[in-house]
Parts: C-alpha cells; sequence; structure tokens
C-alpha cells in the first residue's frame, strides 16, 4: 500500500519537514511516500528539503488541479562509516561515523582509540561527515582507562560534602599557642600537597578524549575533592588567627615532579598510588591525634575522598598492567628517577616532622614527647606499609614492592 501524507497548508518553512521526515522513517530505503499540500510555494521548498536530505523527489499531477510529490527514500548504508546511521536519518549522512555506544557494559562500547573526527561528541552518537577533528593527546583506552570508573565516580558524586554543613566550625576550643601553631604548620603543607593533587588531575583532564568520559567524571570531581580540602584546611589554618607556616624548597621540589610527569599512568601511580595513599595514612593519623573536633573532622572526611583517588589509581594502573606487563619496569624506573632527583632535597620540612610529635604527643613534657616521636615513626612504618601493599597488588614481588617502597619521597606526597 502506497504511503500517502498530506501536509495541507503547512509549509515547509513552519515545520512541514518534520511531518516529512517521521513519515519516511517509518519506510525502508528505496520505498515512496506521497506528499499532497496546498501552501504557496509548498513544491519548490519540498524539493529544497529533499535535496539536503539526499531523497529523490519527482511531481506529478493529481488530476485536481494541483501536483503529488512521490519522495524516494534514498538512506544507504553510510559509505566508510564505522556503522550505519541513525534511523530515520537520510542521506546526507553518508559519511558518518558512529561513535561506540553510550553504555561502557556493551560489547565494543569503548574504541581501543578515539578517533579525532568524534571531536565533543556523546559516545554512541553519530557524528555527521564535515565536523572539524579536535585532537586530544590522550586517545587511546589502555593509557586511560579503569573499569570501575563508573562506579567510583557515582560513589564520589554520592559522598559530596559541603563544607559548611558537614563540618561544626562553631564547635568551642582553645588550645595552647605551641599547639595551635603545630596545626597551623601541618595545614600549611596539607595544602601545599593538595595544589599538586588538584594540578595534576586538572592538567590531564584537558588533554583525555571524551569518549572515555567515566575517567572524564573521575578526574573532574577528584578536582572538586581537592579544591574542597584546600578550601576547608585553609579555613580551619585561619580558624584562630594563624597565617599559613613555611613551605619548603624539598617540599616544592618533591611535588614538581609531580607536575612535570607527562605520562598519564605514571603520574596516577606516583600520585595517587604512592603519594596519596600515603597522605590517607596521614590524615588517619591527624584525625586519631587531631588536638580539637574540627581538625578531626576535616581529616575524616578528607581521607575518605582521598581513598577514592587511590582506588581510581589503582583500578586504572590494574587495567594498564593487564594489557601491558612490561609496563611495570616503566614504572620502577619513575620511582627510582623520581628519588634520584631528589636526593639532593632535605626531605620532609622539619617544622611538619616536629608539628606531628607535638600533636601526637598531646603534652609539652619528656614522656609526652618520647611517645609522640615513637608514634610518628610508626606512622612512617604505617605508610611505607601501606606503599608495598598497593605495589604487591599491582604484580610486583614482595622485595621490589619492599624496595620501591623505601624510595618514595621523604616528603610523603
Amino acid at each position: 500500500m502506497q504511503a500517502t501524507i498530506d501536509i495541507e497548508q503547512l509549509g515547509f518553512d513552519a515545520g512541514a519537514h518534520v511531518l516529512v521526515k517521521h513519515a519516511l522513517a517509518a519506510l525502508a530505503p528505496g520505498h515512496t511516500l506521497q506528499v499532497r499540500g496546498r501552501a504557496c510555494g509548498w513544491e519548490g521548498q519540498l524539493i529544497a528539503w529533499c535535496r539536503t536530505q539526499g531523497h529523490q523527489c519527482a511531481f506529478a499531477p493529481d488530476g485536481a488541479g494541483g501536483n503529488v510529490a512521490t519522495v524516494r527514500h534514498s538512506l544507504d548504508s553510510a559509505d566508510g562509516a564505522d556503522s550505519a546511521p541513525p534511523a530515520g536519518a537520510a542521506g546526507r549522512w553518508r559519511g558518518a561515523l558512529r561513535t561506540g555506544h553510550a553504555d561502557p557494559a556493551l560489547p565494543g562500547a569503548l574504541a581501543a582509540h578515539a578517533d579525532a573526527r568524534w571531536g565533543l561528541a556523546a559516545r554512541g552518537a553519530t557524528v555527521e561527515a564535515g565536523s572539524p577533528p579536535i585532537a586530544f593527546r590522550l586517545a587511546g583506552r589502555d593509557e586511560v582507562w579503569g573499569e570501575r570508573a563508573a562506579d567510583l565516580y557515582a560513589q564520589a558524586a554520592a559522598a559530596q560534602w559541603d563544607p559548611q554543613t558537614a563540618i561544626d566550625w562553631a564547635a568551642p576550643f582553645e588550645l595552647p599557642d605551641i599547639v595551635e601553631d603545630a596545626v597551623a604548620q601541618v595545614l600549611t603543607y596539607m595544602i601545599e600537597n593538595e595544589v599538586a593533587a588538584l594540578v595534576v588531575p586538572a592538567r590531564f583532564l584537558g588533554q583525555l578524549h571524551p569518549h572515555y568520559r567515566e575517567v572524564q567524571a573521575v578526574l573532574a570531581i577528584q578536582v572538586a575533592d581537592e579544591a574542597r580540602h584546600i578550601d576547608v584546611f585553609t579555613r580551619r589554618l585561619r580558624l584562630k588567627g594563624r597565617e599559613p607556616g613555611l613551605s619548603t624548597a624539598g617540599g616544592q621540589a618533591s611535588l614538581k615532579t609531580l607536575l612535570d610527569e607527562p605520562d598519564f599512568s605514571v603520574a596516577e601511580f606516583l600520585l595517587s598510588v604512592l603519594g596519596e595513599g600515603t597522605f590517607v595514612s596521614l590524615l588517619h593519623f591527624l584525625h586519631e591525634h587531631a588536638p580539637d573536633p574540627v581538625t578531626r573532622q576535616i581529616a575524616r572526611l578528607a581521607a575518605r575522598d582521598e581513598a577514592r583517588h587511590v582506588a581510581f589509581g589503582m583500578t586504572h594502573l590494574a587495567a594498564r598492567l593487564d594489557s601491558d606487563p612490561g609496563f611495570r619496569a616503566r614504572l620502577a624506573n619513575a620511582v627510582q628517577s623520581r628519588n634520584d632527583a631528589l636526593s639532593a632535597t632535605s626531605g620532609l620540612n622539619e617544622e611538619v616532622f616536629d608539628a606531628l610529635i607535638l600533636l601526637a604527643a598531646g603534652a609539652l613534657t619528656v614522656p609526652a614527647i618520647a611517645a609522640g616521636y615513637l608514634k610518628v615513626q610508626q606512622l612512617m612504618r604505617d605508610m611505607a606499609e601501606g606503599r608495598q601493599a598497593r605495589l604487591e597488588r599491582l604484580g610486583f614481588g614482595k622485595e621490589a614492592a619492599q624496595h620501591l617502597s623505601s624510595l618514595h619521597t621523604r616528603n610523603f606526597m
């Protein structure tokens, strides 16, 4: 039966094309649609529209003093396309590119290499031929992907907290000046480390092809986490009228090596797996030994965020090493090179080390300081053991993991 549509007095300058397009969408390629109309100049409008869509159009008298148009649905399989254009699209989609599937769980959803011609299109979209190519440096699946990226983003989005309401800034407390100064010094050190932890993912975020949008989302929310940490650390530092303490050349040099690393996987390894993993231990230590409720709350919330950052680094590196076991040697060399580059630096800020002892001691007495010193030494052992455990999970042998853990910067991050 011949498909027919009457657009009546509706012109193509007023939406008639929508009716014709949807009528054609119900037909198989090669089939025809008869179109009748009574708007002034509708025949010329239909011809122009069919030309832009790639359809064929012919007219014949309708026997009533007007014309009837026969439109042939000429949608072909896209020449050279990755897959067929969307249902209802016409010949103008010839040469279009399909960008996989939106759902990463579907087979073939993620391309091994994202095409620059896909540009900013949503994964799963059909990109019209002639769209401008947009080059992204990080366009290979293996160099960026992590199987848990979507889940970690969902967890992070659900766990976002508002500094204004999540922390009891009005909690009453007064600390001795020496203790308040110690808190300010530790927070000064933590702020500059969190600035580095913000800048590194932010730098890669703009280089990442949006085809791997789950990783893009994880990095974006990590940047948001670090910005929030910097905010709350700064607010706590100033809560009792203090100014930031000392930032050392050694500390800055250590963090600069993270900013200078050009490889995404190596940077994730050094920052998230080793540095932020160590930082989580420090935050747990501060939560246990914080001299006031505000610092304690901040440490607990920040540690929860940082643990997710470590989790993404681990899932990404596990995937990278699964596809390229030889990359493990590259990671080991990166640790050694960083250690060599920092061999002339002083390591952890002495003021920070002493401040941690004082916070763990809780008092400025010989027995308390002795106990505080031992607690900081235990913290450093816990950090080293945590690094070793993560390295072993990434396939390093026990001795190699222990050695690499020992080479990690004395600045913790």
